[in-house]
């Protein structure tokens, strides 16, 4: 371990010169031996996060990987903590359905769900404090009160939400066995044969990129899609439908990357503008302009937890992704 008075700390700074023989350790590891006041798995997220740079260049490095030269050194930026509670910002909300116990909300793309590291704030549980005013259950815990599923930031759609600690254990309960009715549409690559069917495969990590989801053989979690071909253009793209049996993270986005039909302007999983031929470069504008995955939650189905009947509700296309298909549709 470096001597403690051989690091330069200031409140939210860390300076970790390499000796000779940490030479050639990860950087991730040199840190964690140099700064024992924070976790390895911290420090890795920092220099994930691009907060951990070299004193002489200020070269930015964001693989906690990188072998270390001695003579390197190397500044740790922890950002100030933010806020342990969210706090309540009027940020407009496009309301489906609200009462006493639950709220259904048409999420924007762009817009994330909860605070987390890279959001602390300007979510849709900010809105939503501001909206109910106090009446949002806590159980989902501080950072994520009432919410008991996600949608990706740049996926549009329905999303409910609880208001009672009662609303939140039955709608948890519901996603868990399955009684929650949840559509999608998306614009994919190609045209998925057969035109209906279902995609199975257990999603996990990538062992490839820690930072992914795949279809895995090992470990995961069991998930199920079923999808329905609804419009093709040409052997371009196509319109489908896909409906949730289970309720894994990125999982319509996986499987029909699994499929060779990636979501279009899906940056992580295979499905950005680079699909197109060369020729059809207006073709990689348009899903350039899009500027997101061509993804939305169009219909949630649910009973009501005091109640007892079902309730659905269904949400059209955004503008965003109609103006797309307008330009499939003359391609």
């Amino acid at each position: 371990m470096i001597p403690v008075q051989s690091l330069v700390v200031s409140a939210s700074t860390y300076t970790v010169p390499v000796s000779a023989d940490k030479a050639g350790q990860r950087l991730d590891r040199l840190l964690a031996g140099a700064v024992p006041a924070l976790s390895r798995s911290r420090l890795k997220a920092l220099i994930e996060d691009k907060r951990v740079r070299t004193e002489v260049d200020s070269a930015v490095t964001g693989d906690p990987a990188r072998r270390v030269r001695a003579g390197e050194v190397y500044v740790v930026t922890v950002p100030a903590p933010a806020p342990a509670r969210p706090q309540a910002q009027a940020i407009p909300l496009d309301v489906r359905y609200e009462d006493d116990h639950v709220i259904v909300v048409d999420k924007p793309a762009g817009l994330v769900v909860h605070p987390a590291a890279g959001n602390p704030d300007g979510t849709l549980v900010n809105a939503l404090l501001a909206h109910c005013a106090g009446s949002l259950s806590g159980i989902g815990g501080i950072t994520r009160p009432g919410i008991v599923h996600r949608l990706d930031k740049d996926t549009s759609g329905l999303i409910v939400a609880a208001k009672t600690d009662a609303a939140h254990r039955h709608l948890t309960a519901a996603f868990a066995e399955r009684g929650i009715e949840r559509g999608y549409q998306a614009i994919v690559w190609g045209v998925p044969r057969p035109a209906e069917g279902e995609i199975s495969g257990a999603i996990g990590r990538s062992p490839a990129n820690r930072k992914k989801m795949a279809v895995v053989t090992r470990g995961g979690k069991p998930a199920l899609t079923r999808y329905r071909v609804l419009r093709a253009f040409g052997s371009a793209a196509s319109l489908v439908e896909c409906r949730l049996a289970t309720g894994r993270t990125h999982q319509i986005r996986v499987h029909m990357a699994s499929r060779g039909h990636a979501v279009v302007g899906d940056p992580v999983y295979g499905g950005g503008a680079v699909r197109s031929p060369a020729k059809h470069a207006p073709l990689r504008r348009a899903v350039a302009d899009l500027g997101r995955q061509a993804l939305h939650a169009n219909l949630i189905g649910f009973y009501h937890p005091t109640r007892g009947d079902f309730l659905r509700f269904s949400s059209d296309l955004p503008l965003d992704i109609n103006k797309l298909i307008d330009f499939l549709d003359r391609v």
